[in-house]
Protein backbone atom coordinates (compact mmCIF):
# COMPACT_ATOMS: atom_id res chain seq x y z
CA UNK A 1 0.00 0.00 0.00
CA UNK A 2 1.57 3.61 -0.77
CA UNK A 3 1.51 5.95 1.97
CA UNK A 4 1.95 9.67 1.09
CA UNK A 5 4.43 11.50 3.30
CA UNK A 6 4.80 15.41 3.29
CA UNK A 7 7.58 18.31 4.02
CA UNK A 8 4.74 20.73 4.74
CA UNK A 9 6.53 21.28 8.30
CA UNK A 10 10.11 21.83 6.07
CA UNK A 11 8.55 24.23 3.98
CA UNK A 12 6.53 25.67 6.84
CA UNK A 13 10.00 26.39 8.77
CA UNK A 14 11.96 27.21 5.89
CA UNK A 15 9.60 29.94 5.14
CA UNK A 16 9.58 31.17 9.33
CA UNK A 17 5.65 30.33 9.73
CA UNK A 18 3.88 29.13 12.60
CA UNK A 19 1.45 26.80 12.23
CA UNK A 20 -1.46 29.17 13.16
CA UNK A 21 0.07 31.65 10.31
CA UNK A 22 -0.14 28.97 7.88
CA UNK A 23 -3.11 27.86 8.51
CA UNK A 24 -4.54 31.12 8.25
CA UNK A 25 -2.98 31.48 5.10
CA UNK A 26 -4.59 28.68 3.81
CA UNK A 27 -7.81 29.03 5.59
CA UNK A 28 -7.22 25.93 7.89
CA UNK A 29 -7.21 25.19 11.64
CA UNK A 30 -3.64 24.89 13.62
CA UNK A 31 -5.08 21.34 14.35
CA UNK A 32 -5.31 20.60 10.62
CA UNK A 33 -1.80 21.87 9.78
CA UNK A 34 -0.38 19.78 12.88
CA UNK A 35 -2.42 16.74 11.73
CA UNK A 36 -1.05 17.16 8.54
CA UNK A 37 2.25 17.66 9.37
CA UNK A 38 2.38 14.60 11.45
CA UNK A 39 0.77 12.41 8.62
CA UNK A 40 -1.96 12.10 10.63
CA UNK A 41 -4.03 13.42 7.82
CA UNK A 42 -4.04 13.59 3.92
CA UNK A 43 -5.06 16.97 2.45
CA UNK A 44 -7.30 17.22 -0.04
CA UNK A 45 -6.37 18.16 -3.15
CA UNK A 46 -7.43 21.89 -3.28
CA UNK A 47 -5.50 21.94 -0.24
CA UNK A 48 -2.50 20.70 -1.13
CA UNK A 49 -2.76 23.30 -4.38
CA UNK A 50 -3.01 26.07 -1.95
CA UNK A 51 0.30 24.88 -0.04
CA UNK A 52 2.05 25.18 -3.37
CA UNK A 53 0.79 28.39 -3.68
CA UNK A 54 1.62 29.41 -0.24
CA UNK A 55 5.02 28.43 -0.83
CA UNK A 56 5.85 29.08 -4.27
CA UNK A 57 6.63 25.32 -5.33
CA UNK A 58 4.97 22.19 -7.13
CA UNK A 59 3.23 20.44 -5.39
CA UNK A 60 5.40 17.11 -6.10
CA UNK A 61 7.91 19.60 -4.02
CA UNK A 62 5.50 18.79 -0.97
CA UNK A 63 4.12 15.48 -1.16
CA UNK A 64 6.14 11.89 -2.33
CA UNK A 65 3.92 8.79 -2.64
CA UNK A 66 6.58 6.24 -0.93
CA UNK A 67 5.49 2.59 -2.09
CA UNK A 68 5.62 -0.02 0.13
CA UNK A 69 7.17 -3.42 -1.65
CA UNK A 70 6.86 -6.17 0.73
CA UNK A 71 7.01 -8.78 -1.83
Amino acid sequence: MAKIINYIKTYRLKNELTQESLAKLAGVSRQSINSIERNRYVPSLPLALTFSLIFQCQTDDLFKIEEDYHG
